[in-house]
C-alpha cells in the first residue's frame, strides 16, 4: 500500500514537472534565441545555442530610430510608477469609503462600481479618446496615468474592500475614542493593516502597465516617449526583414523587472489574494 502511494506520488511529480517544462519552454527558447546569431534562430531549435553571441544585446541596447533602448526603459518606469502610486492612493481611499463609511446610496454606488468590472474596455475607447483629444492630452502620458488617480480600476477597489471588511471594526472604535477622525483612521489604522492588499494592487498595476501595448500605442506617437512594448515593435519590419535576435534580447531584459517584483513580493501577493475573498 505504501509502495503504491509512493509510485502515485512520483508519477504526480513527474506530470507536474512535465507540465511546468511545457509552460516554460517558450521563455527558455526566448532566452536561448537571444544569444544566437540571427541566421541560427529559426534553423537551430535547440535550447543550448551552438554559437553564443552578445551582439543582440549590444545592438538592442544602443537603440533604434535614434532613441536608445534605455529611454524606453525609463519611460516605462515613469508611467508604471505613476500608475502604481495613483491606484494605491485612490483605490484605497475608495475602498475605505465603501468598507467603513456610511453614506447615502452606498449599496447602489458599490453595485455600479462592480458593473464597471464587467464593462468591456473596448466599449469606452472611442469616448475616452475623444475626451483626451479635446484636453490636448494625446501624445502625452496623461491618458495613461491621470485616470489611475481617479480610482478607475474597480477590480482593485473590490479587492481592497474585501480585505478591509475582514479587519475588526473595534480598531476603528478604539481609534475614535482616542480622538482620531475618519482620515486618521484611514491613514494610521487601515493602510498599515492593508499592506498585503496594497502590495497585490501594486504588483498587478505594475505588470499590467509595464506590459500594456494597446493603450500606449493609441495615445503615444513620438518615438522619444515610447515605452518598452512600443520600442520592441520598432524592431519588426512589415517587409519581413525583422531584427529577431535584437528583439528577443530586449524582450528578455524587459521581463526582468516584472519577475523581480513578483518574486520579491510573492509572500504578500499570496496573502493579499487569500485574505480578500478572491480565491480560485
Amino acid at each position: 500500500m505504501a509502495q503504491a502511494k509512493g509510485v502515485n506520488r512520483l508519477l504526480l511529480h513527474v506530470l507536474i514537472l512535465g507540465v511546468g517544462m511545457f509552460m516554460l519552454y517558450p521563455i527558455m527558447w526566448l532566452v536561448s534565441s537571444s544569444f544566437k546569431p540571427s541566421n541560427l534562430i529559426f534553423s537551430d531549435l535547440s535550447l543550448w545555442p551552438k554559437e553564443v553571441t552578445l551582439d543582440n544585446y549590444l545592438k538592442g541596447w544602443s537603440g533604434i530610430a535614434r532613441v536608445k533602448f534605455s529611454t524606453f526603459f525609463t519611460n516605462s518606469f515613469i508611467v508604471s510608477a505613476f500608475c502604481v502610486a495613483g491606484n494605491l492612493l485612490s483605490c484605497s481611499m475608495a475602498a475605505y469609503s465603501f468598507g467603513r463609511l456610511d453614506f447615502s446610496w452606498k449599496k447602489v454606488w458599490f453595485a455600479l462600481m462592480l458593473v464597471t468590472i464587467m464593462l468591456p474596455h473596448h466599449v469606452t475607447i472611442i469616448p475616452q479618446y475623444i475626451l483626451f483629444k479635446q484636453l490636448n492630452w494625446i501624445d502625452t502620458y496623461y491618458p495613461l496615468t491621470i485616470p489611475k488617480w481617479l480610482a478607475t480600476d474597480a477590480f482593485f477597489i473590490f479587492l481592497m474592500v474585501q480585505f478591509i471588511r475582514g479587519l475588526p471594526k473595534e480598531l476603528d472604535e478604539s481609534a475614535t475614542i482616542d480622538g482620531c477622525g475618519k482620515a486618521q483612521i484611514y491613514w494610521r489604522i487601515i493602510l498599515p493593516l492593508a499592506v498585503p492588499a496594497l502590495i497585490t494592487t501594486a504588483i498587478f498595476t505594475f505588470i499590467w502597465t509595464w506590459d500594456d501595448f494597446f493603450s500606449q500605442l493609441l495615445y503615444i506617437n513620438t518615438a522619444k516617449l515610447y515605452t518598452i512594448p512600443l520600442g520592441l515593435r520598432l524592431f519588426m519590419d512589415s517587409s519581413g526583414d525583422s531584427a529577431w535576435g535584437v528583439m528577443f534580447a530586449m524582450s528578455v531584459l524587459s521581463l526582468i523587472p516584472s519577475l523581480v517584483i513578483f518574486f520579491s513580493c510573492q509572500k504578500y501577493f499570496v496573502e493579499g489574494i487569500s485574505t480578500s475573498g478572491i480565491k480560485g
